[in-house]
């Protein structure tokens, strides 16, 4: 659309992003979301909202360590009362996409929790010198982990790799024989 004035639309979100300063970091979180949806400040890059969103919250010290990932609590809430014409059901549906993805983190912790008790388990009777330990934190911190990933982190061959792997007993996510890449779900 040749008369979109991004710049514009830009500013207004912004100057919104200072009058909302005061206000505490969830309620004015959710006023810079709704907003976003109504300027429409960008025409091609639709989803840079919810990543700024996320930084205004990660600059408010509300989330330290990544940005939240708002697309996966916005999933499940319905389409109607995030795009209702009223904005109390659509700021309480942020709130409520808020409270998904933080429930949505905490069984992804409670996953990776368990699964590296597990894997520690198989390594506790393994001599010291081991590359156990190093394959585990390995899977651990990646989602997918190839066995040049394994060797070249531990620092064995890639057939150590594979032993390692099998060792642990992880689940493989390819499907070939060759090329193959492992990870926990």
């Amino acid at each position: 659309d040749p008369d979109w004035d991004e710049s514009e639309r830009i500013d207004e979100w912004l100057d919104l992003a200072k009058k909302v300063e005061l206000l505490p970091a969830t309620l004015a979180a959710a006023l810079l979301w709704d907003a976003w949806e109504d300027f429409e400040p960008l025409q091609r890059q639709h989803w840079l909202g919810q990543v700024l969103v996320s930084d205004f919250l990660r600059s408010r010290g509300k989330v330290r360590s990544h940005l939240l990932a708002y697309a996966v609590g916005l999933r499940e809430i319905p389409r109607e009362r995030r795009r209702a014409r009223d904005r109390t059901p659509r700021l309480v549906a942020f709130l409520e996409a808020m409270s998904a993805v933080a429930m949505a983190g905490m069984k992804d912790i409670d996953r990776l929790t368990l699964a590296k008790r597990q894997l520690e388990r198989k390594a506790l009777d393994k001599r010291s010198t081991s590359s156990l330990p190093v394959a585990i934190d390995l899977l651990l911190s990646r989602p997918i982990v190839s066995a040049h990933m394994v060797a070249k982190s531990a620092r064995i061959t890639p057939r150590g790799a594979l032993n390692l792997i099998g060792e642990l007993g992880v689940r493989e996510l390819t499907g070939r024989g060759r090329y193959r890449a492992w990870g926990i779900i």
